[in-house]
């Protein structure tokens, strides 16, 4: 090709990107503003959908703490040891599987229980020990479930146990401790809450199950229920 020939068609090629290259860069920024509006949408939707799930749990947790409370003041069936046993530590172990450690009231509603009868002296304490228990079975139940996610029996027996192993041990240190019962006096009530413990146990695995098979759950992200 003659040199005239070749400075032509590279002077045509240097006009062609000159006028090719506005165009060019009004689609990438074109490109760039749209994959900035889809991420930000995508990022409010699931803020939205992150604000929609915390204040559904929040009103879930204000149900479970009055039907905690509820059910450990009027829900009693009589214990064979002569006295009554509740389904408080069922709901609360429910409440720590369906809600977690933070949001689930177990604390609340057994302290609230504890005060509207008379037993003023043990707020505190059970305000601590109801809310371990719902600690205990939130975070060994998931850690279990995490390992076998196809078996979730298992978990909730063993975070179930747990939760109220702490149960007894608690009340039995804070009547020795801190209600000024010596340590064979606390022991007497060590029985009536192995039993509370066990009823607790039972009921609460066999309600989870059937509200695992149930669409109730579905509504929002729950912590540990397989």
């Amino acid at each position: 090709m003659p040199a005239d020939e070749r400075k032509l068609v590279s002077s045509i090629r240097r006009i062609l990107v000159l006028e090719l290259s506005p165009a060019r860069e009004y689609n990438n920024v074109k490109q760039i503003k749209a994959k900035s509006l889809k991420r930000r949408t995508t990022m409010d939707i699931k803020e939205k959908s992150t604000s929609k799930d915390k204040l559904l749990k929040i009103c879930v947790t204000a149900m479970f703490a009055a039907l905690i409370c509820v059910a450990t003041m009027l829900i009693q069936i009589p214990s064979p040891l002569n006295g009554y046993v509740n389904f408080g530590d069922c709901f609360i172990l429910i409440a720590a599987w369906v809600l977690g450690p933070v949001y689930a009231a177990g604390g609340i509603g057994s302290a609230l229980a504890d005060l509207f009868t008379g037993y003023v002296h043990y707020v505190p304490g059970t305000f601590v020990i109801k809310g371990l228990i719902a600690v205990a079975a939130a975070l060994i139940c998931r850690a279990m479930l995490k390992k076998m996610p196809k078996v979730s029996v298992p978990a909730y027996i063993v975070s179930a146990l747990a939760g109220e192993i702490i149960m007894v041990g608690g009340y039995y240190l804070y009547a020795a401790l801190l209600l000024g019962k010596s340590f064979a006096g606390a022991a007497a009530s060590v029985p009536g809450n192995l039993v509370q413990g066990a009823f607790g146990l039972v009921c609460g695995v066999v309600i989870i199950k059937i509200i695992a098979k149930t669409r109730v759950l579905n509504k929002f992200s729950t912590y540990a229920v397989q």
